[in-house]
């Protein structure tokens, strides 16, 4: 998808899954994600800028779950940094769901000149067909069709089916692309996904009411023997289908030749709008294209609906809870612990142009050269979404919203990754419509449209599913990167507000499901044009510079979403709440939504009120922050060194043992 991003720039995003290669081979699986999100990004003639990603394992208790883990990161890191694009953003989270399918997401954001946009749909009858890249091999094949069935005990045997990435002849690619794409000789261009030359070749010419005919016998093999079934399903990597204009086939040549990369012309485009191949001076396939594509069967499967569960009180289980216990609980868990081992091992800031690291709300890097800043989130609770799918779903949407709204960014659209189980089974395809339906609400009252996106079913292993999963990638547009916003405390002696209403919602919270492990409930109820509002609200006073921290409230709550303030900065907080041990638990640890909490100076607390007032947001004074203490007034008191302590301690004490 191509989103106007103002002065004729355009931002290209999407986030696609590599779920079952990664978890198969977790290092080539999540390698050739990176890669493959990649080429997405550059066949359209936009330079990747940054690379973001969401994984999640099963219990850490796993047996594979350590393994797995540090080799999707490994491969990651290992693609993303050679090829020299900063991966600035992400999620990494646990549950025994993702026991049997583990989820890699990864998402990459480009840019390029709204007149310099390329597109895969061939034209001119005649027009040269040409591969360039790599050579083909027999890796991948059956990828596409491994990653649309459920795994059972045999899952091992298909690793011959996972792709092996070059991140290094893929940067080699990138900048013979780009190259080419200056000269005005390019008709349409494509990469080689999923099914490799057969889904390529029969994309661009469907698209174009054309048809296609290709000899095997001049693709590229770096294997001997190849058959034509296996040249037309290879996933090789690192590869691009083109169509050149006519006469331009030396120029193009001559350009992948000194990239040190194969070019062959193997077909051309023709008006029998069907896919013709030849191999060895035998036609060896005639089918119509759009049997392939356009009038490809269509399913219409059952499904069930889903009702908004019954509401849980949850007092009797929270009035003996312990507030500071609770929140170092929370904190030393592994899904909220600090996450700095995963993306240290990640080159956040090659190409120099990220000026917010990851840990913050959202992601922000400069577009190059100018004083203009792409922010950038992905973001999903699981749990929510199996709770209720279409409240899961829309709180994922709003989610990036608020992250985006958190560091002044204007969101401006989204890119989704759908993650479910097998939908042949109605309470699955049930999960899946909900869903669809929750973000396409979300999105047309935020006016935050969904410019791409990727649907990964099957997720399943021995009939078990993992929880539905819609990943919601988030762009937003910063239009002077000085007005940038961070979360970490700035002063001592500054006003803590927090934004939004507080009601009180503990079910599926972090407290309740992960440290309590009551997994019952609905999720938070979703009010968008409560998220909308608040969110326009903190836009504004960023804008005005009236603001010094701004952090969405999510897991955890209130008190959570505090010490992450307070760590980021060394600087301490003291807030006051009323009421009994129970009264103070849901106030501090629910997870109602549209809330952020914010850091003001005295001066600017009469304006920031009177604004408010005028757009009828909810505005309430919490505490202050003060010199490196966190307390919760009349409860607790603890250090920022010893949360911090806490906090980082998960990931280190996992990797040790």
């Amino acid at each position: 998808g191509v989103v106007d991003f103002g002065d004729g720039d355009v931002v290209i995003f999407k986030i696609e899954s590599h779920n079952h290669p990664s978890y198969i081979e977790p290092y080539q699986g999540a390698a050739t994600g990176v890669g493959g999100i990649l080429r997405d990004i550059f066949t359209m003639g936009a330079r990747p800028v940054a690379n973001l990603n969401s994984i999640r394992f099963g219990s850490p208790n796993h047996e594979k779950t350590k393994y797995l883990l540090n080799g999707v990161v490994s491969g990651i890191g290992g693609y993303g940094n050679c090829i020299g694009v900063p991966t600035v953003g992400g999620e990494t989270e646990f549950d025994e769901c993702y026991n049997g399918n583990i989820l890699v997401n990864a998402m990459n954001i480009g840019v390029t000149k709204k007149n310099k946009v390329f597109y895969s749909i061939a034209s001119g009858v005649g027009n040269p067909v040409v591969y360039v890249g790599s050579k083909t091999g027999r890796d991948g094949i059956h990828g596409a069709t491994m990653a649309s069935a459920e795994f059972d005990e045999d899952s091992e045997s298909k690793k011959p089916t996972v792709q092996v990435g070059d991140p290094f002849t893929e940067k080699l690619l990138l900048e013979a692309c780009l190259e080419l794409m200056q000269k005005k000789s390019i008709v349409s261009i494509q990469d080689m996904g999923a099914a490799g030359l057969t889904s390529s070749s029969i994309e661009m010419a469907s698209k174009g009411n054309l048809g296609i005919k290709i000899n095997l016998n001049l693709i590229p093999c770096r294997e001997n023997n190849m058959t034509p079934y296996e040249i037309m399903l290879s996933e090789s990597q690192e590869r691009m289908l083109i169509v050149l204009k006519k006469g331009k086939e030396k120029e193009a040549r001559k350009i992948f030749e000194k990239w040190g990369l194969d070019f062959a012309i193997i077909g051309q485009l023709t008006n029998s709008k069907k896919l013709e191949l030849d191999f060895n001076k035998k036609n060896v396939c005639s089918i119509p294209i759009h049997s392939l594509g356009d009038n490809a069967p269509k399913y219409k499967r059952d499904f069930i609906t889903y009702s908004y569960p019954k509401i849980i009180n949850h007092d009797s289980t929270i009035e003996k809870l312990d507030i500071k216990d609770s929140l170092i609980k929370i904190l030393s868990h592994h899904n909220y612990s600090n996450k700095s081992w995963v993306w240290e091992q990640y080159d956040h800031m090659v190409m120099t142009d990220t000026i917010q690291k990851p840990g913050g709300d959202s992601a922000v890097v400069r577009y190059h050269g100018k004083n203009k800043g792409i922010a950038a989130t992905v973001d999903c609770v699981p749990r929510y979404c199996k709770a209720h799918p279409k409240s899961g779903a829309m709180q994922a949407v709003c989610e990036t919203w608020r992250n985006l709204i958190s560091v002044g960014a204007q969101p401006i659209a989204i890119t989704n990754c759908l993650n479910f189980g097998n939908p042949e089974k109605k309470e699955i395809m049930g999960q899946f419509v909900e869903s669809i339906n929750g973000m396409k609400e979300a999105c047309e009252t935020l006016d935050y449209p969904v410019i791409s996106g990727n649907v990964s079913l099957y997720n399943e292993t021995n009939g078990i599913a993992i929880y539905p999963t819609p990943t919601i990638g988030g762009v937003g547009l910063l239009k002077n990167i000085n007005n940038m916003m961070t979360f970490n405390f700035k002063n001592t002696e500054n006003i803590i507000a927090i934004i939004g209403q507080t009601s009180g919602h503990l079910s599926q919270s972090a407290l309740i499901y992960d440290i309590i492990g009551d997994k019952k409930g609905p999720p938070p109820q979703i009010n968008l044009k409560e998220e909308k509002k608040n969110g326009l609200f903190v836009s504004e006073i960023i804008k005005r510079k009236l603001v010094n921290a701004v952090h969405d409230v999510s897991h955890g709550g209130i008190i959570v979403t505090i010490a992450e303030m307070c760590m980021a900065s060394n600087i301490g907080a003291k807030i006051t709440v009323s009421g009994s041990n129970t009264d103070k638990i849901k106030y501090l640890f629910s997870e109602d939504q549209a809330r952020y909490l914010i850091e003001i100076n005295k001066k600017n607390l009469d304006k920031i009120k009177n604004i408010a007032k005028t757009k009828n947001v909810i505005f309430n004074i919490i505490g202050k922050t003060q010199s490196e203490i966190f307390e919760v007034e009349n409860d607790f008191k603890i250090s920022i060194k010893e949360l911090r302590k806490k906090n980082e301690s998960w990931f280190k004490n996992y990797n040790k043992n």
